[in-house]
């Protein structure tokens, strides 16, 4: 994994149909001297012309990006990766648009960072009353299978999507490997990680579900799209075995 000599973060923020709540995120994020980078995953007229206007209104920090067909949360995070890594910045913080994430800690994943450039750092999520039940115990369903295919209890939480990127390693691995675009890519890609024997920090962090949120998962469709991640998962991780077994040993 690539030692970055250059500490350059910026956030990402990945956004489908959040007009509601971008405004809420963005504001609490500009508190904060990083510049931002908003990824536009198709989203209707009414979030479009507010993300037009939240960018032109914070041009000097804050860049957008319009993807014109929505592809996924997954396609929206690749997609920015791989301009802010042209843009020369040297870390991508991922940031939910839609307000769960505690951003009074986004201090730490950055100091974190800083301090281990070539590692994946992610969050632990440390859950309110707010949320709901049946997401909170079905995330175990995946954190089991994310320990089973890494071999390792190593990533303690494979869904949150509040996570510090190096971008050469991330968008190195994306170009040579297949993750899913949509709800399916956060537990994918840090399984990949883990593979390629990617270093990964766990940072506790506060998440809580704002009443009138807006969710884009799909019970039905995105379980199956995770579902099928696990199955090629667990095969990946049988074609991988020796070597997960002797990077294990050492």
């Amino acid at each position: 994994m690539t030692n970055n000599a250059v500490f350059k973060p910026v956030i990402l923020i990945p956004v489908y149909n959040h007009e509601q709540a971008i405004g809420n995120t963005l504001h609490d994020i500009l508190q904060y001297s990083y510049p931002v980078f908003l990824v536009d995953d198709g989203s209707d007229a009414a979030c479009r012309d507010t993300l037009r206007a939240l960018a032109d209104g914070c041009s000097e920090r804050v860049e957008l990006l319009r993807l014109e067909k929505n592809g996924g949360k997954g396609a929206a995070v690749k997609a920015g990766f791989r301009d802010l890594l042209a843009a020369g910045y040297s870390h991508a913080l991922q940031v939910d648009a839609d307000g769960q994430h505690d951003l009074s800690d986004l201090e730490a994943f950055m100091s974190v960072g800083k301090d281990n450039p070539s590692a994946l750092i992610t969050g632990l999520p440390l859950y309110d009353e707010s949320v709901p039940k049946a997401r909170y115990y079905s995330r175990y369903l995946t954190h089991i299978w994310v320990w089973i295919n890494t071999l390792s209890l190593e990533i303690k939480d494979s869904m949150c999507g509040f996570r510090l990127y190096p971008l050469v390693d991330i968008v190195q691995l994306l170009n040579q490997e297949n993750c899913g675009d949509r709800m399916d890519f956060d537990p994918e890609v840090i399984v990949r990680w883990s593979w390629r024997g990617g270093n990964i920090k766990n940072i506790e962090t506060k998440v809580h579900y704002p009443s009138n949120g807006l969710s884009h998962f799909n019970v039905f469709h995105d379980n199956l799209l995770i579902s099928w991640m696990h199955t090629r998962l667990f095969f990946g991780m049988l074609k991988r075995l020796p070597a997960i077994l002797w990077r294990r040993c050492k």
